[in-house]
């Protein structure tokens, strides 16, 4: 067992009860602490509550798959992730690495190969601050669980409203400028349709701002773009 080891935690997200096992085993014997999910939802939650150093996730899941999952973790964490997956294709890959993998093995795999990768994962990986819950004053915005409150009641937004504030909160205390965000949220074709911001911005701040005429959150730099500027950010 080596010190690195013994400190780190390792999620597991699997549906499949004798891989969840074998992954636990061979874990364990190297000397990580393991816990476990059967299905994307349960993993997410994993993750947000316990913060574990690397992730293991398998693309076929119930529920939410995992490519999903690994795109939600992604919208608020850089925790290492392995994919496992019985797909080999060249495509399946690239699809997990596009969306955030930070690597991919093949079932059926050895149990050294495993070790191997994770202790590649656990190296590579950075120092980060991952906050999944970021507050603006009397909002709170749950990034891995996609819910938002204003004062303690559930404020209901659209699929283009969270994207919009969740773009901000990302990159929050900084200018992210109108073509950046029509490319994140409409694509790349849609980089001059600055009054689709307009509107989402405007709805965005009824529903979020105790006056959405002055904003105290949801700034606009005129000509530029929006920015999102934390008074009682979550320490």
């Amino acid at each position: 067992m080596t010190a690195a080891s013994a400190q780190s935690e390792i999620l597991i997200i699997d549906d499949e009860v004798q891989i969840r096992r074998l992954l636990r085993l061979t874990l364990e014997s190297a000397g990580y602490r393991v816990r476990e999910a059967e299905s994307g939802e349960l993993g997410l939650n994993e993750a947000a509550v316990q913060r574990p150093e690397a992730v293991v996730l398998d693309l076929s899941l119930p529920g939410i798959g995992g490519l999903e999952v690994l795109r939600r973790l992604r919208e608020w964490s850089q925790i290492p992730v392995l994919i496992l997956s019985v797909r080999g294709e060249d495509t399946d890959k690239i699809a997990a690495l596009d969306a955030g993998a930070d690597d991919y093995l093949t079932k059926p795999f050895s149990g050294g190969e495993l070790l191997a990768r994770v202790r590649a994962l656990l190296r590579r990986a950075q120092p980060v601050n991952d906050a999944s819950i970021v507050r603006c004053g009397d909002l709170e915005l749950d990034l891995a669980r996609r819910h938002v409150t204003k004062a303690g009641a559930t404020v209901h937004l659209t699929v283009r409203e969270y994207g919009l504030l969740r773009l901000l909160v990302q990159h929050r205390g900084r200018v992210v400028t109108h073509r950046q965000i029509l490319r994140e949220l409409w694509g790349p074709n849609a980089e001059e349709n600055t009054h689709y911001l307009r509107v989402h911005m405007a709805h965005l701040r009824q529903k979020l701002e105790t006056d959405p005429h002055t904003p105290r959150h949801l700034k606009t730099e005129a000509g530029i773009g929006y920015r999102l500027v934390e008074t009682d950010p979550l320490k």
